[in-house]
């Protein structure tokens, strides 16, 4: 049997996390928090950045719940120097306190729905965009909207037509960044309000220097109030417009169809000119049609064997392959909402109210835009990680990796134990440090 030699050091496990703490201070995230959220306290204490940090460091270092940073993480964190690593209970204090009251809104049939915009943290979260270089003032960004549904059996989580408890945010994302969030009780329609609630995104965009190139959504934006913003406010558009009986009709009586084939799938195609409302400002639909299974010995009525899709939009010059494909290409957002329930804890939401919630939901969001900066600086050096890389991936090839804080000549030295990998964290670690 092999001999155990049990010996105490302070080796910390997860030593590329000094890599991104630095990186959050170098970047100046810590003054832009504290000038936009104010400081939390005059002197002693800790601050919303210190509390962003700890909260990035949990999920960097592949945690999942808020107590990891007590449980698991403080004694490694500490070792930095001039670290500020607050407990879990403060990191929870911090954000409750940075909640803001809902809109309550009552529906034609006295339903009441809320919603939470919170304006300050969504500006909060495109500055730190803009100051990371992940966009630039003046810049055309092409945004995606949909609504996640997340199940919470929280205090006041209400049932939704998902048959589950929870809260449904609506989320505009931006490639892979996440650019606005407003949280929405479980009971909400997804189609209620959303013209005001995409009109503050909207304005929070502009306002911070950068307008909408291309903007995509489903078919719960399929509404003419929405569409007249769009209109006037982006490039181009492309709606998912809703099934409708007389549209159909419209379909099955079209001669014009032709045939060809989209990312593999085959199809009809064919372009039709949109009047069921702004009859006046010639928008498209773009529809595709192709032929369902019939099973064995199944027979479908004449006309009905096809199913009918459709796109509204504001672009004439594309083709309708173009067009489709574009739409298409949406599907890329729905991974940000993966990405954010796995791996930065949106499957596990820390407090009991929606207000509270939304908080934590665009810090982590934050957080993910933050991961992405890094993961373009590191990438560009290290082997075995690209922009494409999850926080796994991320966590086990750089994060995970010995190192120990030492005191060498007046001077803090950052010690890392690896054998194959030395250069590539010497390389990175004194482009930050350096």
């Amino acid at each position: 049997m092999a001999k155990v030699a049990i010996k105490y050091d302070n080796i910390v496990p997860y030593g590329g996390i000094f890599y991104a703490m630095n990186e959050f201070k170098r970047a100046g995230l810590d003054k832009l928090v504290d000038g936009r959220l104010n400081l939390r306290c005059a002197n002693y204490g800790y601050q919303y950045s210190d509390i962003m940090l700890a909260l990035f460091c949990i999920y960097l270092c592949g945690g999942d719940h808020i107590e990891d940073i007590t449980t698991i993480l403080n004694k490694y964190l500490s070792t930095a120097p001039d670290a500020r690593i607050p407990s879990s209970d403060t990191i929870a204090r911090g954000l409750k306190e940075l909640s803001a009251m809902s809109i309550a809104y009552t529906s034609k049939a006295g339903n009441v729905y809320a919603h939470d915009p919170a304006m300050k943290l969504n500006s909060l979260m495109l500055d730190m965009a803009l100051l990371l270089g992940l966009m630039k003032k003046g810049q055309g960004i092409d945004v995606d909207f949909d609504n996640e549904f997340i199940p919470a059996e929280k205090s006041d989580a209400l049932y939704s037509y998902k048959k589950q408890r929870g809260y449904f945010p609506g989320v505009m994302t931006s490639g892979p960044l996440i650019i606005g969030i407003e949280n929405r009780q479980g009971n909400s329609n997804v189609k209620f309000e959303q013209v005001e609630e995409l009109t503050r995104m909207l304005d929070n965009i502009e306002a911070h220097g950068l307008y909408v190139r291309m903007f995509r959504a489903d078919c719960g934006s399929f509404i003419k109030e929405l569409v007249e913003e769009l209109f006037l406010r982006t490039e181009t558009f492309y709606l998912r417009a809703s099934s409708c009986a007389d549209r159909r009709q419209m379909y099955e009586q079209c001669k014009d169809w032709r045939h060809t084939s989209v990312n593999g799938q085959d199809m009809d195609v064919a372009s039709f000119e949109f009047t069921e409302f702004l009859s006046d400002w010639h928008l498209r639909l773009v529809v595709q049609r192709t032929k369902m299974d019939a099973e064995q010995g199944e027979r479908f009525l004449p006309g009905m064997e096809y199913m009918y899709r459709a796109i509204l939009t504001s672009d004439h010059n594309s083709t309708e392959e173009q067009v489709i494909d574009k739409y298409n290409q949406r599907g890329a957002c729905e991974k940000n909402f993966d990405v954010q329930n796995n791996d930065f804890g949106w499957a596990h939401l820390p407090f009991s109210t929606m207000e509270d919630n939304t908080v934590f939901l665009l810090f982590t969001a934050m957080l993910k835009n933050f991961y992405q900066y890094l993961l373009s600086k590191v990438s560009a050096i290290f082997p075995g990680i690209d922009m494409k890389s999850r926080l796994k991936r991320f966590v086990f090839a750089f994060i995970v990796v010995p190192a120990k804080w030492v005191r060498v000549a007046r001077q803090w030295t950052l010690n890392i134990y690896t054998k194959n990998r030395w250069l590539h964290y010497w390389t990175i670690f004194n482009a930050s440090y350096g």
